[in-house]
C-alpha cells in the first residue's frame, strides 16, 4: 500500500461511515467526516502525482480529523456506545493508517 491508496480508503470510510452516523442519528455533525472525506478525494490526484502541497494539505485534514475523533467523539462514542462506537473506531483506524503511510512517504521522499 503507499500514501495514495491509504488517503484513497481513509476518504471513502469518513465518506461512508458520516454518511451511515448521519441515517442511524439524523445529526448534522455526521456531515463533518463528510466533508473532510470529500476533501481528501478532491486532494487524492495531488498525493499520487507526489505534490507537496497538495500532499501537505491531505496530511493536515487528515491529522485534523484524527484529533477530532479521539479527542471529542472518541469520549461520547465510549459512554454511548453500541454501532456509533464501530463508526468511530472505523474512521480512527483508517486515519491513523493514512497518516502512518503519509510519514512513510515523507520519509522515503526525503531520503531520495
Amino acid at each position: 500500500m503507499n500514501a495514495y491508496k491509504a488517503n484513497l480508503i481513509n476518504s471513502l470510510a469518513l465518506i461512508i461511515f458520516g454518511l451511515w452516523g448521519y441515517f442511524d442519528t439524523t445529526s448534522y455533525s455526521a456531515f463533518i467526516p463528510v466533508v473532510f472525506g470529500l476533501i481528501l478525494i478532491a486532494c487524492s490526484n495531488g498525493v499520487k502525482n507526489q505534490n507537496k502541497i497538495i500532499a501537505h494539505i491531505a496530511v493536515l485534514v487528515t491529522l485534523l480529523i484524527l484529533i477530532a475523533l479521539v479527542g471529542m467523539r472518541l469520549p461520547k462514542s465510549l459512554e454511548s456506545g453500541g454501532i456509533g462506537l464501530l463508526r468511530v473506531l472505523v474512521m480512527i483506524l483508517t486515519n491513523t493508517i493514512a497518516m502512518i503511510y503519509f510519514i512513510k512517504s515523507f520519509i522515503d521522499a526525503r531520503k531520495n
